[in-house]
């Protein structure tokens, strides 16, 4: 890439993929040429932000009249946690390529994307970014994500001459969806090569009943600081390191990522980029701890954690270890103030058609038979649907700002 004197930002023109198919087209074509010439640096580098309530202060934050602190970086994205302050990560050009060439690699080779992420999120960019290195152009998910909107884009896809290898990435609720959408829509995504799954755990329930249905589902983990995904099925890609800091007597501890696909800091904030970037390294928020054959297992954020009894319980492990419970469609879990445990978890499910309410003693059983009894939940909540972030990821604040009121049709508590 040309070295530039002072690079400059622009506000990219795709903040969403427009609902009609040829506008979409057009729309992933002009996304195609000015990221292209945002990674070879003969035009500006890309700030993609998408309709979030965050995007004006976002925007005014980003100072587009000031040049970027790094001429390498080819585009500035936001990150997308449930919660803290929003913020801008600087990705270089050569960061998000490796991701991209890693990823291919990993995957068997080039191949056709769909594109059903947005792409002013990392993820979806990323599947942009892995096109121009193959040569080829991603066919997009046609207006509001939906099963059938997305039966559609993959039949295009399947129809598209010289398609070699298809692939395309989800979030765990949109592979959920699609797998509860009947035979059709599940063929569709067995038609891939490889089904990316990220940007949220994945329940390894989800991902047996995926492989099962015969789709080829592969876990990612990474976040926007990382150029997305850069750890597969527990494994880091090529020139990745992952290393867990400070681990406990159960193995846990901070994530910590290294390597070339790590990003150059957050846009005008000094502060914040000293704090994540140590060393070279991507300080985490993330905790995790190595499994026995030496993956990755992630099992929470540490701003995800409550302390219940005097035990530190990592939210999100607790998420997927419900959601595996027979009839449980989905789940969250949040802590709530409590006198005696000073906080207790509480978990919120939404069941799958004709299923019943699961015995909280069971539930608990069945959490305990593969984390800490502590981890358990005291209190299970059976709501209709969980709030969502425009990225797939559940809303842990709009859930504890509700406290299960919202949808509730049954409650069950535990004692000591």
């Amino acid at each position: 890439m040309r070295s530039l004197a002072s690079r400059r930002l622009a506000l990219a023109e795709t903040d969403r993929i427009p609902d009609d198919p040829a506008g979409a087209d057009r729309a992933v074509e002009r996304l195609l040429a000015s990221l292209g010439a945002a990674l070879d640096g003969s035009g500006p580098a890309l700030a993609l932000l998408d309709a979030s309530p965050e995007r004006e202060r976002l925007v005014s934050t980003l100072r587009v009249d000031l040049p970027l602190e790094r001429d390498d970086v080819a585009a500035v994205v936001a990150t997308s946690g449930s919660t803290g302050e929003p913020k801008a990560a600087l990705l270089p050009a050569t960061a998000l390529l490796h991701s991209a060439r890693a990823t291919l690699d990993r995957l068997g080779g080039p191949g056709h994307w769909t594109l059903a992420l947005p792409p002013t999120r990392v993820a979806g960019l990323q599947i942009v970014v892995r096109s121009l290195v193959a040569g080829t152009t991603p066919v997009p998910v046609v207006g509001r994500f939906d099963a059938e909107a997305f039966r559609v884009a993959t039949e295009r896809l399947v129809a598209t001459p010289g398609v070699r290898r298809r692939y395309t990435a989800l979030v765990p609720t949109q592979l959920v969806r699609l797998l509860d959408a009947g035979p059709a829509v599940v063929a569709a995504l067995a038609a891939y090569d490889a089904v990316l799954v990220g940007g949220a755990g994945c329940p390894p329930a989800l991902v047996t009943r995926a492989r099962q249905a015969g789709v080829r589902v592969v876990t990612t983990y990474g976040m926007t600081e990382t150029c997305g995904g850069c750890v597969y099925d527990g494994w880091p890609l090529g020139g990745v390191t992952v290393h867990v800091d400070s681990a406990d007597e159960q193995g846990v501890g901070r994530v910590r990522i290294g390597g070339p696909v790590v990003f150059a800091g957050y846009r005008l904030r000094p502060d914040l980029t000293a704090a994540a970037l140590v060393d070279g390294h991507h300080l985490t928020n993330d905790l995790g701890r190595l499994r026995p054959d030496g993956g990755l297992e992630i099992l929470g954020r540490l701003d995800d954690v409550v302390i219940s009894g005097g035990v530190n319980v990592p939210l999100q492990a607790v998420e997927r270890a419900v959601a595996s419970y027979p009839g449980v469609a989905e789940a969250g879990a949040v802590g709530v103030e409590d006198p005696e445990w000073g906080s207790k978890v509480v978990a919120y499910v939404v069941l799958r058609p004709g299923a019943r309410p699961p015995a909280l003693a069971d539930l608990r059983d069945h959490v305990a038979a593969t984390h800490p009894r502590a981890w358990a939940p005291r209190e299970v909540v059976v709501v209709d649907s969980l709030p969502m972030l425009p990225s797939g990821k559940l809303d842990r604040s709009a859930l504890a700002r509700a406290a299960g009121s919202a949808g509730r049709t049954s409650r069950h508590a535990v004692s000591p």
